[in-house]
């Protein structure tokens, strides 16, 4: 059996990448422009606005195990040449300032070079402790016995510094040693050896396969990437990388798997929170605190532990609505005895939820995202619903689409949940900043109105 310590801190390395790379971009700035008559606090906004969306432009941050020196010595270029273009073109409009290309010229030769320093040794390091320690490591399969099958696993093999350990091959139409069994038994092994990412050879395969184990990957949360043939699949979305000079196809994430888009919404959510916070939690919260205690025994906030992103989990804060009972895991239905008569009139006009925007300032929710469920429901519904736990993919949050839609609430029946989880996969491959604030937007007149499942 597989001791499955793979040290997953790589989702840091993104934002360590980021803010380091801000860091040395502001400090050289502050220093090398000191005598332009620059007005800092905009030139600083102008700067770090403009670094962030040349980076999404350029992909600068998607740096994986696989990308090539050449490839990310590409990104460092376009990055530089971009960003040397808009830092000359703040001066002309910008009337007290002093335009010196030397300072500039110094200023983009120093700030490239750390960085580049930086980022080589970062490369040079994740590369050798994958190799030395073998962490960090994804477990991979693959479908097909194919002679582009097997020059997959023969890079996974020769490759150390890109950390795959290869478990098989699942194939109908060979039979091997080196094959685990059919695709039929794929799914079980998957789930039994925690398999990370699954390649898939098409030409091995049905439709109604792929379609079964695109699904299976999505409600279980695993990569399926697919090694090209002759077959048609390029109606789907599909991105191209490189192991080597071996193709390999992704199925695109959606936009809220982008770093940059990550950081739009990340700031429209504190925004929005020290807003609320401010304006309506700071003076509301005393005046609920003494009715809700006037009411009944026990603490003023329900503290509850709920599924959040990637299913870990999370303590979500909400105005106490109910009386201390001992079955917080069983959602209000109508009629309610658990319901206080204030909790019923917070709950109508969803003030029980306020709190929820200090679990979005602590990073636990967003403003607008799938409503976290009970951890009950995940374990009733995950398994029978299709991409139930594509939910897990994003933050959980205060509103969404489908509560605006009027599927929030108790859940009657399952049909009620297969609508809650559509309008949840549908918001979180369809996202714009546009999406979110109608639905903020929808979820106030909503309020005002008064919602007959709010109970």
């Amino acid at each position: 059996m597989i001791e499955h310590q793979k040290g997953r801190y790589s989702k840091y390395i993104r934002p360590i990448s980021i803010i380091i790379d801000l860091t040395v971009i502001t400090v050289f700035s502050l220093y090398f422009f000191k005598d332009l008559q620059l007005k800092e606090a905009y030139y600083l906004l102008y700067q770090t606005t403009v670094w962030l969306l040349i980076a999404y432009i350029v992909k600068f941050y998607e740096i994986f195990r696989f990308t090539t020196p050449v490839e990310i010595i590409s990104k460092l270029v376009k990055q530089a040449g971009l960003f040397l273009l808009v830092t000359i073109s703040f001066f002309p409009f910008a009337k007290q300032a002093i335009f010196s290309g030397q300072a500039i010229a110094v200023f983009m030769t120093t700030s490239f070079t750390i960085i580049v320093l930086f980022k080589y040794l970062l490369f040079y390091y994740l590369k050798k402790y994958r190799i030395i320690t073998g962490s960090n490591f994804r477990i991979a399969v693959i479908i097909g016995y194919t002679p582009e099958a097997i020059r997959l696993k023969e890079v996974f093999e020769t490759r150390k510094d890109y950390g795959y350990r290869f478990l098989g091959y699942f194939s109908d139409k060979k039979n091997n040693p080196d094959i685990k069994g059919k695709i039929e038994d794929l799914k079980q092994f998957v789930i039994d050896k925690r398999v990370d990412e699954i390649y898939c050879s098409l030409n091995e395969i049905s439709n109604d396969q792929l379609k079964s184990l695109v699904e299976f990957a999505d409600d279980n949360r695993k990569t399926i990437k697919f090694i090209p043939d002759t077959k048609e699949i390029f109606s789907k979305n599909l991105r191209i990388d490189y192991y080597e000079l071996f193709p390999v196809l992704s199925l695109q994430k959606t936009q809220l798997h982008n770093p940059f888009i990550k950081g739009v919404k990340r700031a429209f959510d504190i925004v929005f929170s020290v807003f609320v916070i401010v304006l309506l939690f700071s003076w509301l919260m005393p005046i609920l605190a003494i009715l809700i205690k006037i009411e009944s025994k026990g603490p003023v906030f329900f503290i509850q532990g709920r599924p959040g992103l990637d299913e870990q989990e999370f303590f979500c804060y909400k105005f106490r609505s109910m009386q201390i009972n001992a079955i917080t895991e069983q959602e209000a239905s109508k009629n309610d005895p658990r319901v206080t008569k204030m909790g019923k009139f917070m709950r109508k006009t969803s003030i029980d939820e306020l709190p929820q925007f200090f679990n979005v300032l602590l990073g636990d929710m967003s403003v607008v995202g799938p409503r976290p469920h009970l951890w009950s429901q995940n374990k009733a519904y995950a398994s029978r619903i299709k991409k139930y736990m594509v939910r897990h993919y994003v933050k959980p949050g205060i509103t969404g689409l489908a509560q605006v839609k009027g599927f929030r609430g108790e859940i009657e029946t399952e049909e009620d949940m297969v609508n809650r989880i559509k309008l949840d996969v549908f918001y979180i491959e369809n996202w714009s900043i546009i999406l979110d604030i109608k639905i903020i937007v929808q979820t106030l007149i909503n309020i005002s109105k008064g919602e007959d499942k709010a109970y």
